[in-house]
């Protein structure tokens, strides 16, 4: 059961929040939005309130909220193409991933949710000019394309502040547990159990801190403030420069070593939410850094694309965190909700950035792209996404199957 709905919940909630954010801003600039949908192709759960009607569909590879959009005067939508399969209405919006196909076929009036004082697609009132997506301002526009990789930031800044104020902030102190012979440590005098207090006068707390100051001192005569058996001392130790690679971006560049190593054992600290507040935002922004490392390391060359994990991938990791228990699995959630805020921001055509690129770009030009040119740049676009859809499938495939055969 746990294989099944870990990452139904996982990748489900990224979703829901995503659309929700597209959802709320149409609705708060006035813009009709009838369709909001958990996943593609048949409806299993259906449910109208208002204006709108909520679907969870059979597909959970994302989701779509349904904008009127003048591409057809009668009813056409933002995401998930015209209400009928046959109205030929290509999709233009924030995040589609493809045209939805509509179950509801034959006469309208014999749906039982017709309304006859309702708008299209519910009733027989045409959708009027001023509830279109396109008659919205600029600005307008823009909140409603960047509100859902927004709705994922602030996700994951939840997720880590409520990993931290639950669970405390993890650390290594920054006491010795090992140093290595005729390293530059062990010529200083440095021993197992000494505690750094400052390098060069900073105060150190957490290992982190420490590698963060000795990594910027390469080749370098530094003090170290240390506590041994009770007792403060001062001694000076020459850094080392040593060549490292991310393991990410592969990028390369020197830092300072001495040659000494923590104590495995993570400690935590229990701190107020303004602290938690705080770690959740440096957390998060880190996240986000390392993905755009990742993309600028594909275009340079850096990154190989077999790194890349999709569909699979995610299924697995979610399990393997829902087995670690709660903490892991808010990890997951953080790290994948502002991935796919990051990723949604690429100015491909069928991703929030590419809209938004679109409609810059029409603004600039003083008028709508023509329905042709619209056609090649979102065929564009999915021949982008599928591609990629493809590789993060070998790749998972691969692993799998690696992994099957390995046992």
């Amino acid at each position: 059961m746990l294989t099944l709905l870990a990452p139904i919940i996982v990748f489900g909630l990224v979703v829901f929040v995503h659309e929700l954010g597209h959802f709320l801003a149409a609705k708060a600039v006035g813009v009709y939005a009838p369709r909001f949908s958990i996943g593609f192709g048949p409806a299993l759960l259906r449910k109208r309130f208002g204006e709108t009607e909520y679907v969870l569909a059979a597909l959970p590879l994302g989701g779509y909220v349904r904008m009127a959009s003048r591409e057809d005067e009668s009813m056409a939508f933002i995401e998930g193409g015209g209400e009928h399969p046959s109205d030929a209405v290509p999709t233009t919006g924030a995040n589609a991933a493809g045209r939805a196909v509509d179950d509801h076929v034959g006469d309208p009036r014999l749906r039982k949710d017709w309304d006859p004082d309702a708008l299209a697609p519910f009733g027989p009132h045409p959708v009027p000019e001023h509830r279109w997506f396109e008659s919205k301002s600029l600005p307008a526009r823009l909140l409603i394309l960047l509100a859902g990789v927004t709705m994922n930031a602030l996700l994951a800044i939840v997720m880590n502040t409520a990993n931290v104020a639950a669970y405390g902030r993890p650390y290594l102190p920054a006491v010795i547990d090992s140093v290595l012979p005729g390293q530059p440590a062990a010529v200083a005098g440095l021993a197992r159990g000494d505690s750094i207090i400052a390098v060069n006068g900073a105060p150190v707390r957490t290992w982190g801190d420490l590698l963060e100051r000795v990594s910027q001192l390469p080749n370098s005569t530094v003090d170290f403030a240390i506590v041994r058996a009770g007792t403060p001392m001062h001694l000076s130790v020459s850094t080392r420069a040593q060549q490292v690679t991310d393991e990410i971006t592969q990028e390369r560049r020197t830092v300072g070593r001495v040659g000494i190593a923590p104590r495995a054992r993570e400690m935590r600290e229990h701190v107020g939410f303004g602290d938690a507040l705080g770690d959740g935002w440096r957390a998060t922004w880190y996240s986000a850094g390392a993905v755009v490392g990742v993309v600028r390391g594909l275009f340079a060359g850096r990154v190989a694309v077999s790194n890349l994990g999709g569909p699979i991938a995610i299924a697995r990791t979610s399990v393997a965190a829902a087995k670690g228990g709660l903490e892991p699995l808010l990890a997951l959630v953080a790290f994948l909700s502002i991935n796919i805020a990051v990723l949604n921001l690429l100015p491909i055509p069928v991703l929030d950035g590419g809209q938004v690129l679109i409609n810059v770009l029409e603004a600039i030009k003083g008028s709508a792209f023509s329905v042709r040119t619209r056609e090649y740049i979102l065929r564009a676009g999915l021949v982008a996404i599928a591609l990629l859809f493809v590789t993060v499938m070998w790749n998972d495939l691969s692993r799998l199957l690696g992994d099957i055969f390995r046992r």
